[in-house]
């Protein structure tokens, strides 16, 4: 599957959500979020950073770079879950009315 379209499985325009850890082996977050950024075809995907790093530098670039949130992922797997319930529950509350057709 290919946000930016390239396979068979595209995911919809409509309907992106990432969820960002900024401490990733090859790309940082942060870089991550800026090739997002300055792509027009990406930019307006929506991006919830869910990371352990609690420096306020990163927390001052990711909101520089538009993300629709910034959370400090949980030590034990049951608080991770209740994260993750909290963040679905946010996005099924926040979506736009799709005004893209059906594909």
């Amino acid at each position: 599957m290919s946000i930016r379209g390239e396979s068979e499985q595209q995911i919809p325009p409509h309907n992106r959500l990432v969820l960002l850890d900024l401490n990733m082996p090859k790309m940082g977050g942060i870089e991550f979020l800026q090739e997002l950024r300055s792509d027009p075809a990406l930019k307006a995907t929506s991006v919830i950073v869910l990371t352990t790093s609690d420096e306020g530098k990163d927390k001052v670039e990711a909101y520089k770079l538009n993300v629709a949130g910034y959370i400090i992922k949980p030590v034990t797997f049951d608080k991770f879950m209740d994260t993750i319930a909290v963040i679905d529950e946010y996005w099924q509350l926040s979506q736009l009315p799709t005004i893209y057709p059906n594909p």
